[in-house]
């Protein structure tokens, strides 16, 4: 820790479960530069467990089956705009039975806003197909059962587990791939967010797991975004390894 910290007030504001607001001016740079990686895991983990202890996922949904839809949906598309569709989707389709009998031409109308509308629709009627014939009509709950499913990846399965069932599994999208990287939580050189999926799981305590998946993905959705980050809004930025050795020697 530096010898004269210049110690500010942390302000959180949180809404319903967004993560919306976070304002923080903090300790000088350079003390995030030299330390250990433990030591930063350990004041990220601590910062996001007092500041955002509920995180959860932005989607919207009440069952496994509404998720697994939702999730499939998002894929190179916002939680906003797939939380704008759900609703129809659900009300015309309610269960993965009913969506396994309907077909493309039916669907796609519902779908037509979200991005990739048409690989979507054929994933979608593809996946209740197989959870009707292979799982009898229920939602798998395990990574590798997931994944035999059209559309389902191995992010889609780790938010999927993750979420519902509480499963220390890590899904990496790109804020995910970004932040860590950035904070220093995984070195600059991972390439895939495989990678970057197994470094985090090494070093995340199991029973926080499922939790610092949102806490990634909401500090980069809101603060760490791709462009131009809000590091004077950031929470972790005495420990962050981007703000310490490109940030702060430019702000000297």
């Amino acid at each position: 820790m530096p010898a004269n910290p210049k110690i500010f007030n942390i302000i959180v504001i949180r809404r319903n479960k967004n993560y919306n607001k976070l304002s923080l001016s903090a300790w000088g740079g350079g003390w995030g530069v030299n330390m250990t990686k433990k030591e930063r895991y350990e004041f990220v983990i601590d910062y996001f467990q007092k500041h955002l202890p509920e995180a959860d996922t932005e989607l919207e949904y009440e069952d496994p089956y509404e998720l697994l839809v939702a999730v499939i949906l998002s894929a190179q598309c916002t939680d906003k705009r797939v939380n704008m569709t759900t609703p129809a989707i659900f009300k015309k389709f309610p269960n993965v039975a009913s969506l396994s009998k309907t077909n493309f031409d039916e669907l796609l109308p519902f779908i037509k806003s979200i991005s990739y509308p048409n690989n979507k629709t054929k994933h979608l009627i593809a996946m209740a197909k197989k959870v009707m014939e292979n799982f009898g009509g229920k939602i798998p709950m395990t990574v590798d059962e997931l994944m035999q499913l059209p559309g389902v990846g191995r992010k889609t399965a780790n938010v999927v587990t993750s979420v519902v069932d509480k499963q220390p599994n890590m899904a990496v999208d790109t804020h995910v791939f970004r932040v860590s990287k950035r904070i220093g939580l995984v070195p600059t050189t991972t390439k895939t967010p495989f990678a970057v999926e197994k470094e985090l799981v090494k070093n995340i305590p199991e029973a926080l797991i499922h939790k610092a998946h949102h806490w990634l993905i909401l500090h980069g959705r809101y603060i760490c975004v791709a462009r131009n980050p809000k590091c004077e809004q950031c929470g972790v930025r005495p420990v962050c390894r981007y703000f310490n050795t490109v940030i702060s020697p430019s702000m000297r």
